[in-house]
């Protein structure tokens, strides 16, 4: 009996510093830290637009994006048709600094867009932007898919533009979503929250799956102590990641 007592009264001493350990957060804080601020991820680019296409050698093509060769939902390669020309070339992601395409067909009307402008900044600073509103921003990176394979280049879907000047956070085609669905065996979209994504931190560019994420907590939000005090792991939700990389960020930007 007093063995069963004493481990009751160490599971609540436990529990109680558990709790002391987390932050409380008001609800205006709250519905911050569960608002979505990534861009949308889109799979699927729109053949009828012109869109652009910036090489490394630092030339422009405008033209149609007609067809993409991918890798685990990543571009690969784009086949693009001059609009000016009409010729048809084939460029390999490794060619490619940055585009700037279109959504296509039943991904745009599926999905709606969650980009800045939508919640609005109010007071928050520091931040670009490099889109319209229907272009999506797609930049060379190399990277290792799931990182378990050899590095690649791919062109990859940036989904904050707006802050991504310490950390860049990728779109993952082949991410699952909480009560998402599928059409054809196509990649999940819609419906609840992503599962994972791809980030970038200095020259590191990592896949990041949601049980991963207390494992480099550390790595991606520690340099700012301001930030680990206010925002310590224990008190976080996956949920919220666009919300604490923003945070991360304007905490981390010089104050202008």
């Amino acid at each position: 009996m007093k063995l069963k007592f004493l481990s009751i009264a160490l599971i609540m001493i436990c529990g109680f510093a558990y709790a002391q350990d987390k932050v409380k957060y008001t609800d205006e804080e709250r519905d911050m830290l569960k608002a979505y601020y990534f861009s949308e991820g889109f799979n699927q680019p729109a053949t009828k637009k012109v869109s652009t296409v910036i090489m490394k050698d630092g030339s422009e093509h405008k033209g149609y994006c007609k067809g993409v060769v991918t890798k685990k939902g990543q571009i690969a390669q784009i086949v693009f048709k001059d609009s000016v020309t009409d010729n048809k070339e084939t460029y390999d992601a490794s060619q490619i600094a940055e585009a700037f395409l279109y959504a296509g067909g039943f991904e745009k009307f599926s999905k709606v867009s969650k980009k800045m402008s939508n919640f609005g900044m109010g007071g928050r600073n520091n931040v670009k932007k490099l889109t319209s509103n229907d272009q999506i921003y797609f930049i060379n990176q190399k990277v290792s898919l799931k990182n378990r394979k050899d590095e690649q280049e791919f062109l990859m879907q940036l989904i904050n533009p707006d802050f991504s000047q310490i950390i860049s956070v990728y779109h993952d085609p082949f991410a699952k979503e909480s009560g998402g669905f599928s059409v054809g065996g196509s990649p999940t979209f819609g419906g609840g929250v992503v599962k994972s994504y791809y980030i970038q931190k200095g020259d590191k560019v990592m896949w990041l799956p949601k049980n991963d994420l207390e494992e480099n907590y550390e790595f991606l939000f520690g340099d700012n102590a301001e930030f680990m005090a206010k925002y310590p792991y224990k008190s976080i939700n996956w949920d919220w990641l666009s919300a604490l990389v923003l945070e991360y960020t304007i905490m981390s930007l010089p104050k202008e």
